[in-house]
């Protein structure tokens, strides 16, 4: 549905301007598109055209029931599942993945995540932050609203136009950059603004945008700073994405092969169906794809959650890391997963696990990196890193170099102009580059 409405806009050099066209709901944060468009670009590295999909765990899975089971261990720590090897020699991951046991040439996994706080929000995982930091600016952008920033909050492919970064089910934070660089959420009016409205043909789309420009033609011999044209191209760029379709077809499941559908469990109620989107998204041209999955927060009942949900995690996460494959996007694609925390290595009175910052897994696959490894290790116990801890700021870091992005010397402006670098902790990860 597009919406032409006659809104007045004022600029900077006090010139007013009715605004015919704007993109009904496709907008984030009351912003319409022409307006999410206008966001400004900072120099930045294109060198490697990857993408990325950021798997948000709410609530900090078991590091010590998932990929850094401790069969050794006292019985009040390790649990009761057992470890089972894979396909990489040596490397072993919770009996309840049997499917990503058989790739795991195909992904790594950081076991001695270092430097997290107690915090039950998603900045860490989403920004490798925590979410005091820069808080009174609004604190520091997640990945997504940083490949925003600097490229641009919409990418041109082959077959039309369209964002830069969609979250499918909103919990990223855009920081200080400002909600012009937030991910778009396809939900409610937002996913039906993607379709042109019926009673609107091409041709009638031409006409409105042909009698905008005649009447900023009225107005450019006294827009000095030459923002009508700019604006022009905005709303260009809004109508491609509308036009092309692209977005909205890669969201519409119904296009995609029931057997698929099955194979990634997009069936179970569980929210497997937003990994198919992810990767229809990524191969629409979408550079950041976030979504998240399930609930973590197991103080009670831990090991009845773990075979509730490890197994339908592990169905998608395969189907994703073998679709991508079959589609020749693995490479280009890093996927990575996380949660805010790990948990307490020794069980309490009530078969959970509670909060544990000092020890916490990373998953990562695709992306051109180097897989079938298990980088770091903790105690007997599970309690702490003690080879190879690595900082969750490291982890980005590697992230923006896979990605192109030189996080040594490119910096963003806060609100207060202050260049600020994306991490703190600039060390790559050199065992999987």
């Amino acid at each position: 549905m597009l919406t032409f409405l006659g809104r007045k806009n004022r600029f900077c050099d006090g010139i007013g301007r009715r605004d015919f066209l704007k993109i009904g709901g496709l907008a984030v944060g009351g912003l319409s598109l022409p307006q999410l468009l206008q966001a400004e670009q900072q120099a930045g590295t294109r060198a490697t055209g990857k993408s990325i999909i950021n798997i948000y765990l709410p609530g900090g899975p078991t590091h010590m029931d998932t990929f850094d089971l401790k069969p050794s261990a006292a019985k009040e720590f390790r649990g009761e599942f057992m470890p089972i090897a894979t396909n990489v020699p040596g490397m072993e991951i919770c009996e309840l993945m049997p499917q990503l046991a058989t790739r795991a040439d195909k992904f790594s996994v950081i076991r001695s995540i270092a430097g997290l706080r107690d915090e039950h929000a998603p900045h860490q995982s989403d920004s490798g932050w925590s979410e005091t930091s820069l808080r009174t600016m609004g604190g520091r952008p997640g990945i997504g609203s940083v490949m925003s920033k600097l490229w641009g909050p919409s990418q041109t492919t082959a077959q039309g136009t369209c964002p830069t970064f969609v979250d499918l089910t909103g919990w990223t934070k855009t920081g200080f950059v400002g909600q012009v660089n937030a991910g778009f959420r396809p939900d409610g009016e937002g996913r039906q603004n993607l379709t042109l409205n019926r009673e609107i043909s091409l041709n009638r789309l031409d006409d409105r945008k042909d009698l905008l420009a005649g009447l900023d033609r009225l107005r450019r011999d006294v827009d000095s700073h030459g923002m009508l044209s700019a604006i022009d191209s905005f709303t260009d760029r809004a109508v491609g994405i509308v036009t092309s379709g692209d977005l909205a077809k890669s969201l519409d499941l119904r296009n995609e092969d029931p057997r698929l559908l099955k194979r990634y469990g997009a069936d179970n109620g569980m929210g497997n169906e937003r990994f198919v989107m992810a990767r229809r998204l990524v191969q629409a041209g979408v550079r950041c794809v976030a979504l998240s999955w399930g609930g973590w927060d197991t103080h009670g009942n831990n090991f009845t959650e773990m075979r509730r949900q490890l197994p339908p995690l592990d169905i998608a996460l395969s189907a994703l890391i073998d679709d991508l494959d079959a589609h020749n996007l693995l490479d280009q694609t890093i996927i990575m997963m996380s949660g805010e925390f790990g948990r307490t290595p020794r069980i309490n009175g009530t078969a959970g696990r509670d909060h544990w910052a000092r020890a916490s897994f990373f998953f990562l696959a695709g992306g051109g990196l180097r897989h079938g490894k298990m980088i770091g290790k903790t105690n007997r116990n599970g309690e702490e890193p003690i080879e190879r801890p690595i900082h969750i700021q490291s982890v980005f870091h590697t992230l923006y170099h896979q990605l192109g992005i030189d996080a040594n010397s490119v910096t963003l402006s806060d609100p207060n102009g202050r260049p600020q670098y994306l991490t703190d902790d600039r060390h790559l990860i050199t065992e999987l580059i």
